[in-house]
């Protein structure tokens, strides 16, 4: 971070004008958890910065094209926020002449240098946390925020800005961020899928999903006194190697579905080989 100031003011004010570009999933929980703080903000569909389409978007991450024609809907303001996909934001970045203003992008991936030169007042504010417009959080308090921004000043104003929601705020750049993100991801994207090949397996049966949410609930409320490696149970574990050989001749079973019996299979015995390793028992075997 460069110790440079800036002419920026280094405190977030309620009065200053914030515009989110950009109305999907983060953008709309960003705008709902702003207004419940009584924070005014502007929520602006960014497809209309990119494309000849003046009709609400639904879906951010649509294609983009050159044209200019409908930038001047885009809001005066004092920060800009970007909650667009990553693929679109230096497009639409591009789009905003506001050079006085503070412009941050929401990305656990891409650079602060994403915003050029014609942006001296730019940063980074990543809330850690999966979102969706059709379950918008009200309360923020524990979700932790990673920022960057180009100079002390800026950092400072970010920081504050951030404060307005949660008071668990860390400096962090940008390949820390991504090593964040990438964790995130496991986490809870590849949990999510294991969730998925779960209600698979029992599709066929009598057995509802719901009947796993109690073990879902307990697995995650342990990681929260304990570390993984210490919270992991199972077969594979304890290298029972017999249960696990029963599991994948009844996956072989499995009528297919969303998944075919194969590659569930060879997930199952993947994790297993992992699991394993780590707590130093024989692989099972593949195939």
């Amino acid at each position: 971070m460069s110790k440079k100031s800036s002419t920026f003011a280094c405190q977030f004010d309620e009065h200053m004008k914030i515009a989110i570009i950009g109305a999907g999933s983060v953008g709309t929980n960003l705008h709902h958890a702003f207004e419940l703080k009584g924070i005014k903000t502007e929520l602006v569909h960014a497809r209309p910065l990119t494309a000849n389409d003046p009709s609400p978007m639904t879906n951010d991450q649509s294609p983009i094209t050159n044209d200019q024609s409908l930038t001047v809907h885009l809001p005066q303001a004092d920060i800009y926020i970007y909650t667009v996909a990553d693929c679109a934001l230096e497009e639409v970045v591009s789009k905003v002449n506001a050079p006085k203003a503070l412009h941050l992008h929401t990305s656990g991936t891409m650079p602060l240098e994403t915003f050029g030169a014609d942006k001296p007042h730019a940063g980074v504010l990543y809330f850690f946390q999966s979102f969706s417009r059709t379950m918008l959080i009200d309360d923020w308090s524990n979700i932790p925020c990673f920022i960057e921004g180009r100079n002390i000043d800026d950092v400072a104003a970010i920081y504050s800005l951030a404060q307005t929601l949660t008071s668990h705020i860390y400096e962090c750049s940008q390949s820390d961020r991504e090593r964040l993100h990438i964790a995130g991801v496991f986490a809870n994207n590849y949990s999510n899928l294991m969730y998925r090949i779960a209600a698979e397996v029992l599709r066929s049966t009598s057995i509802p999903f719901e009947a796993l949410l109690p073990l879902i609930d307990q697995t995650a409320a342990k990681v929260h006194g304990m570390a993984p490696k210490d919270a992991q149970t199972g077969p594979a574990q304890r290298g029972d190697a017999a249960v696990m050989e029963h599991h994948v001749k009844v996956l072989e079973t499995m009528p297919d579905g969303l998944f075919n019996a194969a590659e569930v299979r060879e997930v199952y015995q993947a994790l297993a080989a992992l699991i394993g390793k780590a707590h130093n028992h024989q692989a099972l075997p593949n195939g």
